[in-house]
């Protein structure tokens, strides 16, 4: 089958046959319908967060139909629409036990630690695999595995309720997602902080009061907007240093900024100013779980998680098409979502 694969680290991805993988009695093996383009990818290939072992098939936001499943399989059949849970963890370490597989002691994550969905087929647990309604295109099946649902486990650790403001600094692939979904908590305002005007529109079409960060300063402008009070939760989805902070500063008291973005630089604050005096929380968010999934599915068939506006393009299974998507990404480009349709 052919996939497309990172085989070294700062190096362009490379277009490669490899053999359709082989399933346990557990397995399924999937046809790949539709895999997005994350900006964590454009990472990956930059060396920001380490990927093994290489070469590896890139892709962790995947949906198709089920082509085969193992003997012992149960939940899925031949023919079915599925998306997929990118963590593939053992469910019997202690981590796996309380309900944070993200942590598992022996875990791996598609597209970062094994073969993902750049390609024509993906196996994998079926545990991990998660029934697609028929009013969800797979294009949006896939993005939800991880833009959606991170967003979603981020507003979690971020415990929004009804009547809270949230700030989401970042409105790509993961934003348009999180403004939705902040709704969809009961947050009362939901300010969408960035820097491109498309991406802004977009954010105040679903609800969001956008905020120009090339216009203004962000945090002046939010702190206006909510009578000099700040927000409940502000949730970074860039990983920039100057975002961490304007995340930070933006919090009203109790506050909880919540991070998400990937970096490998640092970020200062001042404890006392920014978080004692306030008793402000910084909390990451890491990834998703599985448990989290059928819920947003749910979300999204009936409508209240609309992603029709958030793929802006389809790509082929291409190796110059999509590290063209990510040399995009990398700049911080209009694109919201790309997704590789095979």
């Amino acid at each position: 089958m052919k996939a497309v694969r990172l085989v070294e680290v700062g190096q362009p991805l490379e277009m490669q046959d490899i053999p359709t993988p082989e399933i346990g009695p557990r397995d399924v093996l999937v046809r790949v319908k539709a895999a997005g383009i994350c900006h964590s990818d454009a990472h990956y290939r930059a060396g920001v967060s380490p990927v093994y072992p290489l070469p590896l098939t890139l892709g962790h936001e995947v949906a198709g139909v089920v082509e085969q499943a193992g003997a012992e399989v149960r939940t899925v059949r031949p023919g079915d629409r599925v998306c997929l849970h990118y963590m593939v963890t053992c469910g019997d370490c202690e981590y796996c036990n309380r309900g944070s597989e993200q942590f598992c002691t022996s875990g791996q994550m598609l597209g970062k630690n094994r073969d993902g969905g750049y390609a024509e087929y993906i196996a994998l647990p079926a545990r991990g695999v998660f029934r697609l309604p028929d009013e969800i295109p797979f294009t949006h099946g896939a993005i939800m595995m991880c833009s959606s649902a991170t967003s979603f486990h981020a507003l979690r650790q971020g415990r929004v309720t009804v009547g809270d403001t949230v700030a989401v600094f970042g409105v790509g692939g993961l934003g348009m997602s999180a403004v939705q979904l902040a709704r969809a908590f009961g947050a009362l305002d939901v300010y969408a902080v960035d820097i491109n005007p498309h991406k802004l529109e977009m954010a105040e079409q679903f609800g969001a009061i956008p905020i120009n960060a090339a216009e203004c300063d962000p945090v002046d402008e939010i702190l206006r907007l909510t009578s000099g009070r700040g927000v409940d939760v502000a949730l970074d989805l860039t990983g920039l240093p100057a975002v961490v902070r304007q995340c930070i500063t933006s919090l009203a008291v109790f506050g909880r900024a919540v991070m998400v973005g990937l970096s490998d630089r640092m970020t200062e604050f001042h404890a006392y100013r920014e978080l004692i005096g306030r008793e402000a929380a910084i909390i990451g968010s890491a990834d998703h779980l599985a448990h989290e999934l059928p819920t947003l599915i749910e979300l999204a068939r009936r409508g209240v998680l609309d992603l029709s506006s958030v793929v802006t393009e389809t790509a082929p299974l291409d190796a110059a098409v999509v590290n063209g998507v990510m040399d995009r990404l990398e700049g911080y480009g209009g694109d919201v979502r790309v997704v590789i349709t095979p």
